[in-house]
């Protein structure tokens, strides 16, 4: 039996505090013109540059802040295993391990007003009339501390080793959870952080380095004959939950449904039926797309997507989507011709390895899979009636592919990994 607990302490990312130095509002300042011409593109660099320098504060400036009470990250780890000699040869590892914020990270905006309005019908999320305290501070972004985040994993394995090889497979699973995954940059931090209601307030949900499920079996044995050669083929299988290492993994809009400012960190509401649905009609390559039409479109994605159809009822969660389970083995097969010449051993060694065996075999298997979009829905613009209908209700449409509404949220990965490759090897050696 093995294991340990203790409070561990350590610096932060260095990235986290650089962004106070930048962003004081003194040193840079923007212009932000939204849906206006007054900026056009121009390729020389200096046809919008002031030609009266005053040396007066910018009229427009965002802020990076750090909270006086802020501490350096801590968290509390505990971890337990078993290493049990079992019959047959076999040996048996059994490990838990649980992790959990002391001085975790994350992230408010300070010039965010509390909502002034709410969503009516099945989705009353709070809404933003207004997103800004101060009009010429463009965001007041603040890095604090919270307790909020844990992680846990358990694990087993069984291993035998044999005169001439061995085998051995094992199983893990964990989950790591927390309000905020933190970033380089400290406004992206927060406002690229999906969520269901309140952005200054995110509920704890799954991380983006939440790991999942993980399987795998390896072997190698090896053959000997004659006294100068020898042979050895090994295999190792491997089974394990993908996930996007560039995108929240969870189901948000297109646009900034609650007017916080964010045009792609709001969580979408699971309607339970078609009569919570509020699709608006709209035009889109020659083609109208009704409500109606749209409407029983989406319920169509909800019911072949396995996340969606069940958690009806509910906001989509945070970090919540794992791609299927993606098995790919790969085999090796060395072979040795060796020699001793004058006391020493000389050897040669041709290998070759093939990567992702079962895509040789099988042009679908050992092939991964991912989301097609994690923005189904796309907010109205203000020209295009907004996110808001007459009645106070969210209203939205379903995105367009190919001039078809979006029907499927999964579609198979062309990496290389997902394909067969083979590489040679020739050694010599000698000692």
């Amino acid at each position: 039996m093995r294991g340990g607990s203790g409070i561990f302490t350590g610096p932060p990312a260095y990235v986290w505090i650089s962004n106070q130095i930048g962003n004081t509002g003194v040193l840079t300042g923007f212009e932000q013109l939204n849906n206006t011409t007054a900026r056009p593109f121009h390729p020389d660099p200096n046809r919008y540059k002031p030609t009266n320098i005053t040396g007066a504060p910018a009229s427009s400036f965002e802020l990076a802040l750090t909270n006086e009470d802020f501490k350096f990250p801590q968290v509390w780890r505990t971890n337990f295993a078993v290493d049990k000699r079992l019959p047959y040869g076999l040996i048996g590892t059994a490990e838990v391990l649980y992790m959990r914020d002391v001085n975790g990270i994350y992230y408010i905006n300070a010039n965010l007003p509390a909502s002034q309005a709410s969503f009516t019908g099945a989705d009353p999320r709070p809404r933003y009339t207004s997103n800004r305290i101060h009009s010429n501070v463009a965001n007041a972004v603040v890095l604090k501390n919270q307790n909020d985040g844990y992680s846990w994993h358990v694990s087993g394995s069984l291993e035998k080793i044999f005169r001439r090889g061995f085998v051995k497979g094992a199983y893990s699973y964990g989950e790591s959870k927390n309000t905020v995954d933190p970033g380089s940059i400290a406004f992206g931090s927060w406002n690229n952080n999906a969520h269901p209601g309140d952005p200054n307030n995110p509920p704890v949900a799954f991380s983006n380095s939440s790991p999942g499920h993980r399987v795998f079996i390896a072997g190698s044995y090896r053959f000997e004959y004659f006294k100068f050669g020898g042979t050895t083929i090994s295999v190792f299988w491997n089974g394990f939950q993908d996930r996007d290492p560039f995108s929240q993994n969870a189901f948000v809009f297109s646009g900034d449904l609650n007017g916080d400012g964010g045009t792609s960190n709001d969580l979408i509401y699971i309607p339970r039926n078609t009569s919570e649905m509020n699709f608006q009609t709209f035009s889109q390559g020659g083609r109208t797309f009704t409500a109606a039409e749209q409407a029983q479109a989406w319920e169509a994605f909800i019911q072949q997507d396995k996340y969606l159809r069940n958690h009806r009822g509910q906001y989509a969660e945070r970090g919540a989507l794992f791609l299927p389970m993606v098995y790919r083995a790969d085999l090796t097969i060395a072979q040795d011709l060796f020699r001793e010449v004058s006391g020493r051993r000389h050897a040669v060694q041709f290998r070759v390895d093939i990567l992702n065996f079962f895509n040789l075999l099988n042009s679908d298997w050992g092939v991964g899979q991912r989301y097609v979009n994690y923005q189904p829905l796309i907010v109205p613009t203000a020209a295009q009636g907004g996110p808001v209908d007459a009645q106070g209700r969210a209203q939205y449409r379903l995105r367009v592919i190919n001039n078809e509404l979006m029907s499927r949220s999964l579609e198979s990965t062309a990496g290389l990994s997902d394909v067969y490759r083979v590489q040679f090897q020739l050694r010599y050696t000698f000692n």
